[in-house]
Parts: structure tokens; C-alpha cells; sequence
């Protein structure tokens, strides 16, 4: 009898084998089983912008809104800047409705193993749920200014057509490079912390290398792939082609910044696990 017992519980050990978990790039049935731990942290990092805050979800408007304002007076007016046939506001702010999307939610995943150090060394999860969170988070703060664009549109009388059903697909790359790179920050960050400081001089600098203020049309042809090795390319001159009409889709911005969206995702997922057993010890 005694020696059944001890064969049944032997049925119930789990062997946890960690060369399986290296293997996978993102072991997605363990994300599945922490999905309430996902969904939490979703919604905590909603919460924490928008809860005890005097303007609430108005906070999601003002940024790109305030900062349209500034590069219609300074770039449209006073530089006079091309702005493709369109009026100059609604031409920069179509770029600033995914541009503050991406900045926001790598700025967010970039430091976000440093401000969870205290799960980290208490509890067991997938760490990749972390730097993740912050950029599906941040989908709300797009959702608002999304609208707000919708809006800005029909004061212009520029009406959408058929081929603004591609926006989900520049949404999908927006996020997939925003994962990416922020997998690679925050591994970084949580073991270099001057990386922290240098990231919004670095975000800073990549607006200026994205057709935020300007065309791409002002970018001499010849340095157009190299140009378009930066995804947000793809993403900003995709929005305005479907929306404002601008210009025809540009699938070479877009494929290019495909593949360098999915390679800043595989490597940043790569290096992330590799680096994911010595976080709990550096944090």
C-alpha cells in the first residue's frame, strides 16, 4: 500500500528542464498561463497615468496636439516647410499620432525591469511580460489621438477611402518595433543605468530621422533605403499616404521597415533571454 502511494506521487513531480525554455524565442504557452499577470500590469500602467491626475485622458491629447501647434507656427508658418499639398497642422499631426505612440511606449518598456526590481527578486514569472506590457498599454493613449486625427480630418474635408484599412498593419509594425527595441533597452538599461539618461536625447534625435516634421520627399532619393532602415518610416509615411492622401503607399518604405521591425524584435527577444537569469542579481 505504502509503496503505491509513493508511485502516485511520483506521478505528479514536474521536471522543469531550463535548455527547453532557452530554445524558444517566446514561449508562448508560459505567457499564456501568466495571463492574468499580463493583464494586470496592462492595466496597472493605465491606471498609473491617468488615476489622481487633473486632466486624466486629456493627458494623451495635449502631447501631440501641443506639439503640432509649436511645429505649425515654427516649421508651416515661419520655415514653411512642404507639406505635400495638405495643410501643414494635420499633415504634422498624422505623423505625431504614431510617432508619440512609439516614444511613449519606449521610454515606458526602457525602464521598466528597473521599476519592477521588486518583483523580480521575490517571484518567479516570464519576464518578458514586463518591457511587453508598456507597449500594448500605451495603445489607449493612440486610441485618444487616433480619434482626434478622425476629427482634424473631417474639419479639413479629407475624407478616408478604402485603403485606411491598411492602418491596423502600420499599427502591428509601430508595436512590433517599440517591442523590439525596447526588449533591447531595457535589458541594457537594468544593467547599464546611464542608458536611461542618454534614451531621450536618443528619442530625440530619432524624430528628427523620421518624416515627423517634413516629407521624405525633401530626402534625396538616393539615401531612401538607408532612410527607410528606420521603421517609423514606413509606419508615419504609410498613415499619411492612406489618410491624407499624400502620396501612394510606399510598400519599399514599408517592407524595408518590416524586416528591420521583425529583426529588432527577434534580436531584442534573443538578447533579453539571454540576459533574463541575471536581472533578479543586477536589479
Amino acid at each position: 500500500m505504502a509503496e503505491k502511494k509513493i508511485a502516485d506521487r511520483a506521478l505528479d513531480i514536474t521536471v522543469i528542464d531550463p535548455s527547453v525554455r532557452k530554445r524558444q524565442l517566446i514561449n508562448w504557452r508560459e505567457l499564456w498561463q501568466y495571463k492574468d499577470l499580463f493583464w494586470f500590469l496592462i492595466w496597472r500602467d493605465i491606471k498609473t497615468r491617468y488615476a489622481q491626475s487633473v486632466l486624466g485622458v486629456g493627458w494623451a491629447i495635449i502631447q501631440p496636439v501641443f506639439s503640432m501647434i509649436v511645429f505649425t507656427i515654427v516649421f508651416g508658418n515661419l520655415a514653411k516647410v512642404d507639406s505635400e499639398g495638405v495643410p501643414y497642422a494635420i499633415f504634422s499631426y498624422t505623423a505625431l499620432v504614431p510617432w508619440t505612440y512609439f516614444s511613449t511606449s519606449l521610454t515606458s518598456a526602457s525602464g521598466s525591469l528597473i521599476s519592477a526590481k521588486n518583483m523580480l527578486t521575490k517571484v518567479y514569472f516570464p519576464r518578458l511580460v514586463i518591457p511587453i506590457s508598456p507597449v500594448l498599454a500605451t495603445l489607449v493613449d493612440f486610441g485618444v489621438s487616433l480619434l482626434i486625427l478622425i476629427g482634424m480630418m473631417f474639419w479639413f474635408g479629407i475624407a478616408p477611402t478604402i485603403s485606411a484599412l491598411l492602418i491596423p498593419l502600420f499599427v502591428l509594425l509601430m508595436m512590433l518595433s517599440a517591442a523590439g527595441i525596447g526588449m533591447w533597452l531595457t535589458a541594457l538599461a537594468i544593467q547599464y543605468r546611464d542608458i536611461r539618461y542618454g534614451l531621450n536625447f536618443f528619442v530625440r534625435l530619432l524624430m528628427y530621422g523620421s518624416p515627423v516634421i517634413y516629407a521624405t520627399s525633401t530626402v534625396p532619393e538616393k539615401y531612401h533605403y538607408y532612410y527607410a532602415l528606420n521603421p517609423m518610416v514606413g509606419v508615419i509615411e504609410g498613415f499619411r499616404a492612406v489618410l491624407l492622401h499624400t502620396r501612394a503607399v510606399p510598400w519599399d518604405f514599408i517592407g524595408i521597415g518590416t524586416g528591420m521591425a521583425i529583426l529588432f524584435f527577434i534580436t531584442g527577444a534573443l538578447y533579453f533571454r539571454k540576459m533574463e537569469n541575471v536581472f533578479a542579481d543586477v536589479a
